[in-house]
């Protein structure tokens, strides 16, 4: 399944909380500058013509899509690298490879895994029929102590108090089925989830109750118990259908209050808390000043209060959640402050909230009595330049209301893509300038809500809408001349238009508010 617009958005603005300054420094300037480094011994360089071919010669390959002109990826390229020449070591050798998704030829190889990102690392199993998410280190140690767990079995068989000790970390979930015998249905479906989830978990089964942390030897079998280190400590469920059991894992595996602070131990809840789908409550305050046990206490009752809602809580404190803030559009002199995103990329806000007003307001939320917001830059008060500036609050009224041909650019300003396109629409929209019909407009994607109109996967995206509201993503070429033929040969004309817009029935346009 794609990963949605509203996920990728947050997982870039987490990435940046959670990078160090040099990296994104780092980052910013290797998207001007480009280039790759120097092709690695170890690691193995693939394209689209023998990567089916690789995958099938090997029964676990790492891969690697990457881009010449991302920092990160440049970062990890020495790191890769040591870890390939260690791993090729190992009995059997685990093999790592790369793929340049930024490259034409490869394209589709990074569609067809969905890539969003770079570097996105997956894992190749069976001649890749199983495929799952890297999730592990970014430095050569940690991530040949991460792959040589991958390699083995999925689940360790706990055959002693030592082997619990040494196997369930009280830093980590640590999922255990206890069986009467290593064999059933039962025992079937937990090492397929087992199998399946083991990028994500670490897992045991054992026939012995009493060698587990608060272990009973008359625990009545089988069972799933999971340790953790929040919240309950142990949770236990009985039902061993594979879905059932992969749900119970989900729903027992993030807090009831996932904390947005810089402790690393916090960070994989944080990934898990962004990336679900359902709505979220997020209260923001400064952790070192101010009433934050009073805050955490009451907030702690609303979660469980509306633990049957499909909502999830999260805690965050300022410093640490510039990433979000800059996302959501918030400022620190609304704090301490308590928005909800739900399911449809809506959000609410109630800034200088008080402690005894959160539960309350959550009741107002879910009655359906609160208003929702948008985040929008100030509409622009001279707007005289070729290429025209739009924001969240007149987007609408300019590119569908206006009667004329628009392509709109949606950007990033630290995407070393749209530095370079630029120039390029300046071109363009000179080149048309006569042209009263047509108007080249850009939107700052990361300052502003992107009308659910869009799909805005990455940066740049480019859309031509005509004043039917006929809407055609641009897929050409990148020069000035391009766009221009582009857009005389998709534009329509006033009176086409005019014609169109009488005769259509009226209808609400969506509002991504």
């Amino acid at each position: 399944m794609a990963i949605s617009k509203a996920w990728i958005s947050l997982l870039l603005a987490l990435a940046v909380v959670l990078s160090a300054p040099a990296a994104r420094a780092e980052e910013a300037a290797a998207a001007e500058e480009g280039g790759d480094a120097a092709a690695a011994e170890a690691v193995l360089t693939l394209d689209a013509d023998g990567f089916d071919e690789a995958v099938a010669k090997h029964p676990f390959m790492v891969v690697e899509f990457y881009a010449p002109w991302c920092g990160h990826c440049k970062k990890l390229a020495p790191e890769y690298e040591k870890a390939a020449q260690e791993l090729s070591k190992h009995d059997p050798p685990i093999v790592l490879a790369k793929v340049d998704a930024n490259d034409e030829k490869n394209k589709p190889l990074a569609t067809k895994y969905e890539i969003q990102g770079f570097p996105t690392l997956k894992i190749f199993r069976n001649q890749g029929k199983n495929i799952q998410e890297y999730k592990g280190p970014r430095e050569a140690e940690g991530i040949v102590e991460y792959l040589k767990k991958q390699v083995g079995p999925a689940s360790k068989e706990i055959k002693s108090p030592e082997d619990a000790t040494n196997l369930i970390d009280d830093k980590k979930i640590y999922i255990v089925g206890i069986f009467s015998e290593l064999s059933g249905t039962e025992y079937t479906n937990f090492m397929e989830v087992a199998e399946k989830l083991r990028s994500d978990y670490d897992f045991g089964h054992t026939l012995h109750a009493n060698h587990l942390p608060r272990g009973d030897a008359a625990v009545e079998r089988p069972l799933v118990r999971l340790f953790k280190p929040f919240d309950e400590l142990v949770v236990d469920s009985k039902d061993f259908d594979v879905t059932a059991l992969e749900k119970f894992i989900d729903a027992s595996s993030t807090p009831k209050v996932v904390t947005f602070d810089k402790n690393p131990d916090n960070h994989p809840y944080l990934l898990k808390f962004f990336q679900s789908s359902a709505a979220k409550a997020m209260l923001f305050l400064n952790f070192s000043t101010g009433p934050f046990e009073s805050f955490k206490s009451v907030y702690y009752v609303a979660a469980e209060e509306f633990k049957d809602k499909e909502i999830k809580f999260l805690i965050g404190d300022v410093e640490a959640s510039q990433g979000a803030f800059q996302y959501f559009g918030l400022r620190e002199d609304q704090v301490p402050l308590i928005i909800i995103q739900d399911g449809d990329s809506k959000k609410f806000l109630k800034a200088h909230v008080e402690p005894d007003q959160i539960v309350s307001w959550l009741k107002e939320y879910f009655d359906g009595k609160l208003s929702p917001f948008r985040k929008s830059e100030p509409i622009p008060e001279v707007n005289d330049e070729p290429v025209k500036v739009v924001v969240a609050d007149n987007v609408h009224d300019f590119v569908f209301k206006s009667g004329k041909n628009v392509l709109v650019e949606f950007y990033a300003p630290w995407c070393g893509h749209c530095k370079k396109l630029a120039p390029v629409l300046d071109e363009a929209a000179m080149t048309l300038k006569s042209d009263e019909d047509v108007v080249i407009a850009k939107m700052d994607a990361t300052a502003n809500d992107v009308p659910s109109e869009f799909d805005v996967q990455g940066y740049p995206t480019l859309y031509f809408v005509t004043p039917s509201r006929k809407m055609v993503p641009y897929e050409s070429g990148r020069t000035a001349d391009e766009i221009v033929d582009f857009i005389k040969k998709n534009k329509e004309t006033a009176g086409q238009a005019k014609e169109k817009a009488e005769s259509a029935p009226a209808e609400p346009l969506k509002d991504e508010l």
